[in-house]
């Protein structure tokens, strides 16, 4: 008898708790790294950068930047991956914008927020991936190409985070990027340790 049997299929309760609780860990570390003048990778630091350049909600500007990459995630993932994804990307955009009202946060270091939104960030994609959903633009591509390739989604999320950290230059001053950077590295390597081709894959 197999000691380690494969696990059961995940359930709707399953699949609505992970996608929810990973959202909301991302949701906080949005709220920190506003508050610290830091950003992240990939859409959402698009959407940072514009938020910071136009004052435009965070949620409002993630929410549209996302859009664009709907017709590849259904393409390539799938209907179920897609429908989970939008959904994770409209309750994130909701949240972002909502708990500001219930959080207040008077002031945090930059590092501070860096090392603990790094990793709030790692262990929501972490929570979202396992139950086959995310949250949209680049995140999309390095789990096509790992699922597809067998390279490190981890890799290629940090890679892509660090270029768009360093595109952030024009609004955020530049130690407030050396902070993000530290995040967005810190958050790479959670992944890159703790998710791998071939394990967790329920859905």
């Amino acid at each position: 008898m197999d000691p380690f049997p494969p696990p059961d299929r995940h359930t709707l309760f399953d699949d609505a708790q992970g996608i929810f609780t990973g959202t909301l860990f991302v949701s906080l570390a949005m709220v920190i790294f506003n508050q610290a003048g830091l950003l992240t990778g990939g859409t959402a630091g698009v959407a940072f950068v514009l938020h910071y350049a136009t004052g435009v909600s965070f949620g409002k500007l993630f929410f549209l930047v996302n859009l664009p990459f709907y017709g590849f995630a259904w393409a390539r993932m799938g209907r179920e991956f897609t429908l989970k994804t939008f959904l994770s990307i409209a309750l994130l955009s909701l949240l972002a914008d909502w708990s500001p009202k219930v959080l207040d946060i008077a002031d945090i270091h930059p590092l501070y927020a860096a090392l603990v939104g790094g990793l709030l960030l790692g262990t929501g994609c972490l929570f979202l991936a396992r139950h086959r959903a995310n949250l949209g633009g680049a995140t999309i591509v390095t789990l096509y190409l790992q699922e597809k390739h067998g390279w490190r989604a981890g890799k290629i999320q940090m890679a892509i985070d660090s270029v768009v950290v360093l595109m952030a230059l024009t609004v955020v001053p530049p130690e407030r990027v050396v902070y993000s950077i530290v995040a967005a590295v810190l958050m790479g390597l959670f992944l890159w340790v703790n998710h791998k081709p071939g394990r967790y894959a329920v859905t």
